[in-house]
């Protein structure tokens, strides 16, 4: 058993247990939870472009060198998380109640369950380039993940479910994440899995260009704006700081 794979599993399994963090959105008053969770939205932005342009694609074209082919990756990563946003309407739930039905339940969880998958894919890549990339690329996924686990759990408790089913389904779905990165590590022995690298950053990008970018900007009052730039510049600070240092 690798260093790697150690990593990854441990990756994998503490990813699973964020959703858990779901259940805040029940215990916690609806006030303070609307409060905290745009800031933490714009927090995640900042740090997911953090990620992938301080971190993920400097890595990527030190192991790959600056070919096309780095570029290229990067927009398929783009791209996957454009289609699964198009052909299964697949959105990140950044509010505490929602008017969706059962069925639309289930939609969201399958959309998460292969966001999730995708983001296990990514994580073990960059752990099987370099382990400070693989961290990094981790913890910005973590702080993506805790605002989304926090607005679909309330989403679907909103919409009926029992609490224990919901924050059940919103495990399963999250330990996707898991199999991803495990199935990547196999993948790892018998092709060259670099590519992953800017393919998450692709995704990342797109998440927080495309998704959670224009949900911090629906705000309308000056404070409230001034706050979300302020969490939105923090998120990039902190990685280009962890870059600096560590460089």
């Amino acid at each position: 058993m690798t260093e790697e794979f150690l990593w990854i599993l441990v990756s994998g399994l503490l990813m699973s247990a964020v959703a858990l963090i779901g259940g805040l959105a029940v215990v916690l008053p609806e006030r303070l939870l609307r409060a905290l969770v745009l800031p933490l939205v714009a927090l995640a932005a900042g740090s997911l472009l953090g990620g992938a342009f301080f971190h993920m694609v400097p890595a990527s074209i030190a192991e790959m060198g600056n070919r096309l082919s780095v570029y290229l990756y990067l927009v398929l990563g783009f791209l996957t998380f454009f289609c699964l946003e198009q052909f299964l309407h697949w959105h990140h739930c950044h509010k505490t109640t929602h008017d969706h039905r059962r069925p639309l339940g289930y939609l969201i969880l399958l959309a998460d369950g292969l966001h999730n998958f995708i983001g296990g894919l990514a994580v073990a890549g960059a752990f099987l380039i370099n382990f400070r990339v693989g961290v990094t690329t981790w913890l910005v996924a973590v702080a993506h993940e805790v605002p989304q686990e926090l607005g679909d759990f309330g989403a679907l408790v909103h919409a009926g479910w029992k609490k224990k089913t919901a924050l059940l389904y919103n495990f399963l779905s999250a330990i996707t994440f898991l199999f991803g990165g495990l199935l990547a590590y196999w993948a790892s022995s018998r092709i060259d899995v670099a590519f992953l690298l800017p393919f998450a950053a692709g995704n990342f990008i797109y998440i927080a260009a495309a998704d959670l970018v224009p949900e911090i900007n629906k705000q309308t009052d000056l404070k409230l704006s001034l706050l979300h730039f302020g969490a939105f510049v923090s998120g990039l600070g902190a990685l280009l700081a962890v870059r600096l240092l560590l460089s």
